[in-house]
């Protein structure tokens, strides 16, 4: 990751994604690399090869809104990808400014005191890397990596156990590194992001690869297919809140559909963890190499 020329990695992986029968050209001839060349990007957005090269090098790092706009429809950018390749090409500006601007990442007493009422729904609090702040009784049931200080993107990648507790591991993972750059935007530099990226990098092969696919997803809520160890095979549904005054602090909560078989099974677990019955304790196995 190379936060001098964030535009330049985006337009180059997005562009090898992109097949020419796509955009409707030919995919004949010999192609060193999968994707669109660059003259042929060029070409479709309406621009000079040497212009859309510079843009690539990181030598221009400033193209216009229209050209943005032609790039984004050449490289079939949906609605949250091509507002993140406007994010990359805004005037530089110190990362270091905008990190003293951030507000602190305290979660207000009123949120803390709002999960604990959620006593039949998981909730937590995370902040955009995915570190866990805050975590309800039901949360820490669901998972042992629900507490604060675990970084739920690296337990999810690295522990086992959350591995076996995702039945959908493999959509999780993708929807988590695109949710990621998502939130992170062009402060790419960021010495937080920095660690966490360089660390999954060398310990994840899908990690790696699903960071240079350069894809971009917004926050939203999802299905989460989960197999627990006390109770089985269930789902869940979750919302995702952000917390006004923070530093993009959201609230996530779960939920299981009313009168299904997911619910009772949430009851359940609700019931042995107010007992401590094979509940596992709050210590995560994520902060353990293993």
């Amino acid at each position: 990751m190379d936060g001098k020329n964030a535009l330049g990695e985006f337009l180059r992986a997005r562009r090898e994604r992109v097949r020419p029968e796509d955009v409707g050209l030919s995919g004949g001839g010999l192609r060193r690399v999968p994707g669109l060349r660059r003259e042929e990007v060029a070409l479709l957005a309406g621009i000079s090869s040497d212009y859309y090269l510079r843009l690539e090098q990181g030598r221009d790092r400033n193209p216009s809104a229209q050209v943005l706009e032609a790039l984004a429809r050449v490289l079939r950018l949906d609605a949250a990808a091509s507002a993140h390749l406007l994010s990359l090409a805004q005037p530089d500006r110190p990362a270091a400014s905008r990190r003293r601007a951030r507000k602190p990442e305290a979660v207000p007493a009123s949120v803390r005191e709002l999960l604990d009422t959620w006593s039949g729904h998981p909730a937590y609090v995370q902040n955009r890397f995915t570190d866990c702040l805050a975590a309800n009784a039901l949360a820490r049931a669901l998972s042992p990596n629900y507490v604060p200080g675990v970084n739920l993107l690296r337990a999810v990648f690295l522990d086992p156990a959350e591995h076996e507790l995702r039945r959908d591991w493999e959509e999780l993972t993708a929807e988590g590194v695109a949710t990621l750059r998502g939130h992170i935007g062009p402060d790419v530099d960021d010495p937080r992001l920095v660690e966490l990226v360089g660390e999954l990098s060398v310990r994840s092969e899908r990690f790696r690869l699903l960071w240079s696919r350069h894809e971009v997803r917004p926050m939203v809520g999802r299905t989460s297919l989960l197999s627990h160890p006390l109770v089985g095979d269930f789902e869940l549904r979750s919302n995702k809140f952000e917390i006004p005054g923070t530093d993009a602090l959201s609230v996530v909560v779960f939920h299981a559909e009313p009168g299904s078989r997911s619910a009772e099974l949430l009851s359940l677990l609700g019931s042995l963890a107010a007992s401590g019955d094979g509940v596992p304790g709050e210590t995560s196995p994520a902060h353990e190499d293993r």
